[in-house]
């Protein structure tokens, strides 16, 4: 089918549920600090958003990183006033982040099972290695990539290292995913294609802006039932002459 040979998909968000439980510990977070801090005129969200991304570089990305954020940015907003007691609520809230069930998305299986048909796929996600591995193992799909690829980071750099080891050049790679600044941008600026999957809540460090709608490399769809379509039609341009 055309000229792309191998479909990579994003995990967290793209083929389970992730951001909604990360979204779930801020509310009961900020719900802990609520006997110390009046959370409206400490800015308690943009305060942990700023920790978060400061620690990004010294944790990584995940769930260990991010409570060991909220405690940082505990201790910081109450003065050191936060207890012990409380400081133990936050570690137990990251514990019960590591441990939720792992839920396919609808139509996902169904999805992945009719692209993997017609490419090879590999699943390349961010995050800490031993939660991504337990999810990949859990998740029940983990049989039908070729490769599976947990990075610190995905960036151009990542993907084409990535690329290099499966000795394919970017104009033969299409990503699918939920991020436009880790699935979708990377690959299109190294000239690969994309197909975007938006998910309803996006981590504030993953934002960026998506692409104009008319980018030849680049299809958005609405959920995973339409994207082996949308590949369908990339491929059809990956194949069509110039001109």
């Amino acid at each position: 089918m055309g000229d792309i040979a191998m479909v990579g998909f994003d995990a967290d968000d793209t083929l389970w549920r992730s951001q909604d439980y990360f979204d779930e510990a801020q509310l009961e977070f900020e719900g802990i600090l609520t006997g110390y801090l009046d959370l409206d005129d400490m800015q308690v969200r943009q305060r942990l958003h700023e920790v978060e991304g400061g620690n990004i570089g010294v944790f990584g990305y995940g769930v260990k990183g991010m409570t060991l954020s909220m405690i940082e940015a505990a201790v910081e907003l109450t003065g050191s006033r936060i207890s012990a007691a409380d400081i133990g609520k936050v570690v137990a809230l990251g514990k019960r982040l590591l441990q939720h069930p792992v839920e396919l998305l609808p139509g996902v299986r169904e999805a992945v099972e009719a692209v993997g048909r017609h490419y090879p796929l590999v699943l390349i996600t961010k995050g800490d290695l031993f939660h991504q591995e337990a999810k990949v193992r859990q998740c029940g799909l983990a049989g039908l990539f070729r490769r599976i690829e947990v990075v610190s980071e995905k960036d151009p750099g990542t993907y084409a290292r990535l690329l290099e080891e499966f000795g394919l050049p970017a104009r033969q790679f299409a990503m699918v995913g939920n991020s436009v600044r880790s699935d979708i941008l990377p690959v299109l600026d190294l000239g690969g294609w994309a197909v975007h999957v938006p998910y309803h809540s996006t981590w504030i460090h993953e934002q960026a802006t998506t692409p104009d709608a008319g980018h030849q490399r680049l299809c958005t769809v609405a959920n995973a039932a339409e994207v082996p379509g949308a590949l369908e039609a990339l491929a059809a341009r990956a194949y069509a002459p110039p001109g």
